[in-house]
């Protein structure tokens, strides 16, 4: 008797993602019109309305890349321990990031978390390489999307340093 259907951790991993999502998004949804329209922002900064489908994008991507990950190496295991650890950090930086940026207000410190965000989600995507190369291609976006993030953050945070 199957008690998890077998597409259940594919499910689970692919979502696990979104969840830090969901709730930074509140965060962001008020502090938006509230505080973030009121700073300078370089020409290139994209518009609004793309961060959330480039982030849910970016979350299915990476997720669906851990699973691959963890079933490659047989679950959670001696094995599995750094590749999905170094995962794991990542994500927890990334969620990070929407408190301290939109909540806090502390531009410097979200550069902060940013670049270390990029310097975990890449040692992920090297450790995956060697395991699964689909699964360290699929954190390519994402890598490419945190160093956008972090020039975008950088320049945020230099043109607004003074305001509160």
């Amino acid at each position: 008797m199957e008690v998890v259907p077998a597409w259940a951790p594919a499910v689970g991993f692919t979502l696990l993602p979104h969840a830090g999502g969901f709730l930074g998004k509140n965060i962001a949804k008020k502090e938006i019109p509230a505080w973030y329209e009121t700073l300078q922002k370089p020409s290139w900064c994209p518009p609004n309305w793309v961060f959330a489908p480039v982030w849910g994008t970016l979350y299915t991507s990476m997720g669906y890349g851990s699973y691959l990950v963890w079933k490659e190496l047989g679950g959670f295991n001696e094995k599995s321990v750094v590749p999905l650890g170094l995962y794991a950090g990542s994500l927890a930086l990334n969620w990070a990031w929407t408190p301290i940026f939109f909540g806090a207000h502390k531009m410097g410190w979200g550069l902060v978390t940013l670049l270390l965000t990029t310097g975990t989600a890449t040692a992920t995507t090297a450790s995956w390489y060697n395991i699964n190369k689909t699964a360290a291609y699929l954190m390519v976006p994402y890598l490419a999307w945190l160093c956008l993030a972090s020039a975008l953050n950088y320049r945020i945070w230099k043109d607004n340093r003074n305001k509160k």
